[in-house]
């Protein structure tokens, strides 16, 4: 297949053969200024001459490998505390590689769409962050873009501190979330951004997950999406042959270029392959977690989503081979999509609830902090910090709030509703003069606005219109009137009591 050659030769081309031209190399993440996890050991790999033997020497650790017939060469040192202070790696073969400036502190791979792209650059309040940001020992290691048909073993990229002249570029959400961790924690904090705009989640999902017989909907849109592509590019190469023939036979000049084969960019949404190219070269680099801001490509298959998501975080906890570890995500802000009342982006915002029955994770509700007009909201800052606070407790257990009012039940009492939440320290507030954002129906499913009150840690509804509630939704909107939250100021999540398809 064309589109497949064509990778690989992309991907032997940018990635093997400087590799193989180098007498010892570590992998990209292994640079000036790198940050290493600590608490857990520490995979440290690389290239060199097939059967060379390589000495990695750190932190007072010296550990002996000898390369494979590929040339590939890893070791694993032990697990470190954490350290402030510069230190040197030295990775010695025939040639001896000098990697400076390494700090040991707490790693997080930052993942997702444009929102968890967006820098701090284009946030609110970016001269501020910019003038404060004096963090030396907050690291960003940009992943450069990849999409590729077939696993890499290695990206490229820098590790960048966080300072006045650098920080513009920083992922905003990621960069918030570092500092607040920076700050409650007093140790390094290295952030891994791999991310890309416009992305779908199965694009990020390794093959061995959607080879599951849940995802063949998934499997043949790719299939169909790079058919596209390459029918695309071989009519217009075969109409640039026939142009080219005819100027010949005319005898006049033929300037026009050949066409390019299909760009990383155009099947950038090809199941597979961002995490071929983006997430698996990463492996086995220790993390102590992951944050992800996904889910607007997904939107209009909201039913799929429910499936893909849970198993796209099983399956990078799967090939990173260190535990349940933490995945936090970012629920979806509000936005008029389709509609302000259309309800898609509301069904998108439950399914990523539903991974929440997965050991360590949690999710940052933001429909307080979004902008109706704009998919991408300027104020990342705050989304940044809801992250942070389910870290900080959840992770790090500095025992702080770190989510809103969640629905615990609901008593049906004639025309009223009394609705019982948990996570409510400090009180059920409402950021509205009165609360909005409930909603009743009948048998009829016909939801309409009900009237709402705070009686403790519990809602009173009523509605003129549904004399005999069967059901309640809160928030279910693309973008709704979300008023509810708790003393912490954290919004409540969104629900429902139904079960029913999209109305």
């Amino acid at each position: 297949m064309i589109i497949r050659a064509f990778f690989l030769v992309i991907v032997q081309t940018i990635f093997v053969a400087p590799l193989l031209s180098a007498a010892v190399s570590s992998a990209p993440l292994f640079r000036d200024g790198a940050v290493l996890q600590h608490g857990k050991p520490i995979p440290v790999w690389g290239m060199a001459v097939p059967g060379e033997e390589i000495t990695v020497t750190f932190a007072g650790q010296t550990v002996s490998t000898e390369t494979d017939p590929q040339g590939r060469w890893s070791v694993t040192l032990a697990a470190l505390e954490p350290n402030a202070e510069p230190a040197e790696m030295l990775i010695a073969g025939n040639e001896t590689v000098r990697i400076t400036d390494i700090l040991v502190g707490e790693v997080w791979l930052a993942s997702g769409q444009s929102n968890m792209v967006w820098t701090v650059a284009q946030s609110h309040d970016a001269d501020l962050e910019v003038l404060m940001a004096q963090w030396p020992l907050i690291r960003e290691f940009n992943v450069s873009r990849a999409a590729t048909p077939e696993p890499l073993d290695q990206i490229d990229g820098r590790w960048v501190s966080a300072q006045r002249e650098s920080v513009s570029s920083f992922s905003a959400v990621a960069y918030a979330f570092a500092r607040d961790l920076h700050q409650a924690l007093h140790i390094p904090v290295g952030i891994i951004n791999s991310t890309w705009g416009g992305t779908v989640a199965e694009a990020w999902t390794d093959a061995d997950t959607l080879d599951e017989e849940a995802f063949a909907a998934i499997r043949q849109r790719g299939k169909d999406l790079l058919g596209r592509t390459l029918a695309a590019y071989e009519e217009n190469l075969a109409e640039w042959r026939r142009e080219r023939e005819a100027a010949a036979i005319a005898g006049d000049p033929f300037t026009r270029e050949r066409p390019s084969p299909p760009t990383p960019h155009q099947l950038r949404n090809a199941p597979s392959f961002l995490y071929n190219g983006m997430i698996h070269p990463l492996v086995p680099y220790g993390i102590r977690g992951a944050i992800w801001y996904q889910g607007e490509g997904n939107a209009r298959r909201y039913e799929e989503y429910r499936d893909l998501f849970p198993a796209l975080i099983t399956g990078w906890r799967r090939v990173f081979r260190q535990g349940d570890f933490p995945f936090y995500w970012v629920q979806l802000a509000e936005f008029r999509a389709q509609g302000p009342r259309d309800t898609t982006w509301a069904f998108l915002r439950e399914a990523q609830s539903r991974a929440l029955h997965l050991p360590g994770t949690g999710q940052a509700v933001i429909l307080d902090v979004g902008d109706v007009h704009d998919i991408h909201p300027g104020d990342k800052s705050t989304v940044g910090r809801r992250l942070a606070r389910l870290a900080l407790n959840r992770t790090y257990g500095h025992g702080i709030e770190d989510s809103g009012p969640a629905f615990a039940g609901a008593d049906f009492e004639g025309e009223t509703v009394r609705v019982h939440f948990s996570n409510t320290a400090g009180g059920i507030r409402t950021t509205a003069v009165t609360v909005r954002g409930f909603e009743l129906a009948g048998e009829d499913r016909r939801f309409f606005p009900a009237t709402a009150s705070i009686s403790g840690d519990s809602v009173v509804l009523i509605s003129d219109d549904v004399p005999a509630p069967v059901a309640i939704r809160y928030a279910w909107r693309n973008a709704p009137e979300a008023t509810l939250s708790n003393g912490a100021g954290l919004p409540a999540a969104p629900f429902r009591t139904d079960d029913w398809r999209q109305d």
